[in-house]
Parts: C-alpha cells; structure tokens; sequence
C-alpha cells in the first residue's frame, strides 16, 4: 500500500477512527489493534510475505526471553547467533541468492570452466532491509544488556511491524520506539496537526519533487547516448531530488502518520544537501541507517581508533557495507565505495568532525567558503548518484565517459524540451526552487513544513497548505513506486 494511492487515503482514516475512538480506553487492544492493522497494510503489498514477517518477529521475541533467563555467556552468544543467522539468512537468501551465484559463475567462466546457472525467480519482500535490522538490533541491544527484554508479545509485534514505518524506515532502535507501546497514548491536538503538516510536506516532496524530476532522470539515463554532456550532468541533479524526495518524503508521511497515533519515531533526513562536507551529509541523509551501521558494526571493529591502517579498513567496510545493503549490484557497492574515498581525507586530517553545525546557522546567507563546500559536496554526491542509478557498472561508466566530454559545457535547453513538450520543465523548476527556498529556510527545524514556533498568521498558514494541495494535484504525474521499496 502506498502512502500516494487512494488505498491509504481510505485506510488511515478508518485506522485513525478505530485507535482513537474505539480502543481508546484499553492500551493492550490498542496495540493489538495496531498489529492487525500494520498486518493488513503489510499484506496489501503480497499477503504471502506476512509469515516471513511474523516468522522473524518470533524468533528475536523469543530471543529476547531466552536472553533474560540466561548468564552463561556461550549459551547468551548461542541465542545471538540465532538471531544473526535468521534474520541475516532471510536477508541473504531473498535479496543476494542471485547475485554469488551468478557472480561466482562468472568467476569460473573467466577461468574457463563451464558452468550452468542456476538463479531463481526470488520476489524480494518489500521493507525486508528494515525490518530485520530492526529486530536484529533488538536482539544485539538484549545480548550486551542495554535494554530490558519484552514479555509482552503483542507490544514485540506491534513494534517490529508499525505500519507508518514498517517498509521504509526510520530503523527504529528498540530503546526509542518499543517504550512507547507500554504508555497510554492521549489525542493531543497540536501534535496530530503537526502530523499532518509533515505528511502534507512528504507529500508533496514526494509528488510533486520526485516523481516529476524522475520523468527527467528516466528518459535522461536510459538515452543518454543522444544528449550533451551539460544534460547528463542535469540528469545526475535530477535524479539526486528524485531520491531526497522520495526517500525523505517517505520519511516525514512515516514520522507524521505516526505523530498522529501519539507515537515519536526518529528524524531520518536532516537537509542533507546542505552539508559542507561528506561526513556532515552521512550525519543528516538517512540517519537511522548510518548510526545503526555506526553502533553496530563500525564502533565495534575499532571505529576510527587504533593504527592508520585499521581507520582506513573500517571506513571501507562501513561504506562497502551500505552500498551493498541497498542492493545486489556491483554499482551500489562502487556508489559506497566512493563515499568512502570522499570520507577518508577528512578523517586522515581529523577534520570530519569540523561540521556538525547547521550551515550559515543564525544567518539569511553563507559566506562564500560555506557556499563553495556546499556545492562542491554536493557535486561530489552527485556523481556518487550517478553509480546508484545506472544499471550496471558497464552503464555508469560510459554515462560518465559521455557527461565528462566537451559537450559538458554545451546548453541542455533544447534536450530538456524534447523530452517533455510543453511547460512542465518550467513548472518543476518553479517548483523546485521553491522548495530548496523553503528548505534552506526550515534548515534548523525538523521538517521543511514545520510551523511550530513560527509567528505566520493563520490565514497565511491555510493558504501554504492550500498551494501545496493544489501542486500535488497540478503535478500529479505518473505515480512512481517509492524507490526504497526495493531495498
């Protein structure tokens, strides 16, 4: 189920009516009531998948019980390890099955031994990524005795399977979101229009931003042999706003949808593209997978203590890990390993702690070097993206063969009107215009939408939300499946 489709907008009402003024006096029935419900949105998608999903969900609650009866330190390492091998062996089997055979095949190929594939028509589950890094987490944070193990099943159920952040993140850590299951929720009024504020504004980046810039990226990297350099690298910046828009617009109808049901999940996206350095955007883009990357295998190997050699393997292992926990593709682990060389400098020289501000912070403007840092960066994150779009690692280097040619410094105006006739380039640009304005603006709130605090009139406040309604409808393309559906 989709947050941008009629099904949702017909679903989160009735759910909504039922929390609030059905099982409004009886907490268990509440969160029973959130299980069900986030089980039904779950299974709208493929109903098959539920039993991977409740599966998974019993193994680390009963983890977790196993745990807190248990000292012996092999027999506590013994129900960890179950806990690995399930949720990372699901993992492994529905989303890399494909990929080590075919690659291992390839690999004797090379050498000249014949071998026949034998790949299989494996349907990835959707939030499959999320979730079992959700659990598993659980599970660590139980093992090294950080947090309380549950007894209550339901409460477990309803945590692991939440329905607003259940197939795209925030990855919620148990110590933050499990807490909030055993607390009776009251309706606050301010807190669900805030809701519906940050929903309003996901939507609308979500819309309005990433699906129209994709009508450009689409057409831009799947022809771009037949465009100018200039085009190509315009192709990177749209598919760069496609991306923010849509993953963090996923975000923020997460967050807010949650907001509403009295819960408070995460900030996952911190106006990323506004970081002055590579190491401050992977501290504001998709924040709850890089600190869980962070806690839970970086820290661990040594982070960046010990000897100069052990900072650079940790960095490459952090970095090649993300990659490739987004996809079986050869290009998503260059996109990490990329990042990972944009990383080591700073942390060679100790300076990747230097921005950990907010930009221009108490200023309308930055100074010329902050506006140097931020576009270098993010030109450096767009060529990045660039490996993250194509198809293969074959299709990302003669991309970029093209882009980094003397036409780079060609007009694109001709090729952007060819592949949408009409006013639409003109519109989107308008739009997104806007929308960095206002981003750049709401750069040390939690949302670009975010009022609270703010002295806007009432009215003036009616007629954003007004605007922003009638752009989703205005620009209410194609609808496009949210892009972290398939990690």
């Amino acid at each position: 189920m989709f947050f941008n489709s009629i099904d949702f907008a017909i679903f989160l009402p009735i759910v909504f009516v039922l929390y609030w003024f059905v099982t409004n006096r009886n907490l268990k029935l509440q969160n029973a009531l959130i299980v069900v419900v986030s089980y039904v949105f779950y299974g709208w998608w493929d109903w098959r998948f539920l039993s991977l999903l409740f599966f998974s969900t019993l193994v680390d609650y009963s983890v977790g019980v196993a745990l807190s009866k248990e000292e012996r330190i092999g027999r506590r390492k013994l129900f960890l390890l179950t806990s690995i091998f399930v949720n990372l062996g699901f993992l492994g089997f529905f989303k890399y099955y494909n990929f080590f055979i075919d690659n291992f095949i390839s690999a004797f190929t090379f050498f000249g031994a014949s071998m026949s594939p034998r790949s299989l028509q494996i349907i990835l589950p959707v939030g499959i990524s999320f979730y079992t890094f959700q659990t598993l987490s659980y599970s660590i944070d139980v093992y090294k005795k950080q947090l309380e193990p549950t007894k209550d099943l339901i409460n477990f159920m309803a945590f692991v399977s939440f329905f607003p952040q259940l197939v795209a993140g925030p990855i919620e850590r148990a110590s933050n979101l499990l807490p909030q299951f055993y607390v009776r929720r009251e309706f606050d009024y301010h807190k669900a229009v805030d809701g519906l504020r940050q929903i309003l504004w996901g939507l609308f980046k979500k819309i309005v931003i990433a699906d129209n810039c994709a009508i450009y990226a689409n057409d831009i990297f799947t022809n771009y042999t037949d465009y100018n350099g200039s085009t190509l690298l315009l192709g990177g910046f749209f598919f760069a706003f496609q991306i923010y828009g849509d993953f963090s617009g996923y975000s923020d109808i997460a967050i807010g949808t949650a907001r509403l049901f009295g819960f408070t999940l995460m900030q996952n996206f911190s106006f990323p593209y506004f970081s002055r350095d590579i190491a401050e955007f992977w501290r504001k883009w998709h924040i709850s997978l890089s600190t869980w990357f962070r806690d839970y295998l970086y820290i661990p190997l040594g982070g960046s203590r010990g000897s100069v050699g052990m900072k650079i393997r940790n960095t490459f292992i952090i970095f090649l890990v993300s990659g490739f926990w987004h996809g079986a593709n050869w290009t998503f682990v260059v996109w990490g390993a990329l990042h990972a060389i944009y990383f080591l400098p700073l942390m060679l020289l100790n300076r990747n702690r230097l921005s950990k501000g907010t930009v221009a912070q108490g200023h309308w403007l930055p100074t010329l070097k902050e506006s140097i840092q931020v576009g270098s960066n993010f030109i450096l994150v767009i060529i990045a993206w660039i490996f993250f779009r194509a198809n293969n690692m074959e299709h990302a280097i003669s991309y970029l063969r093209h882009l980094f040619s003397k036409t780079l410094f060609s007009l694109p105006i001709k090729d952007l009107w060819a592949i949408n006739t009409g006013k639409h380039i003109i519109y989107l640009t308008i739009f997104l215009a806007a929308f960095i304005l206002t981003e750049w603006l709401q750069r040390e709130k939690q949302y670009g939408l975010e009022l609270t605090g703010t002295k806007i009139p009432p009215l003036v406040r009616r007629m954003i939300y007004f605007a922003i309604i009638i752009a989703c409808f205005v620009m209410n393309g194609v609808q496009q499946s949210f892009i972290y559906f398939q990690f």
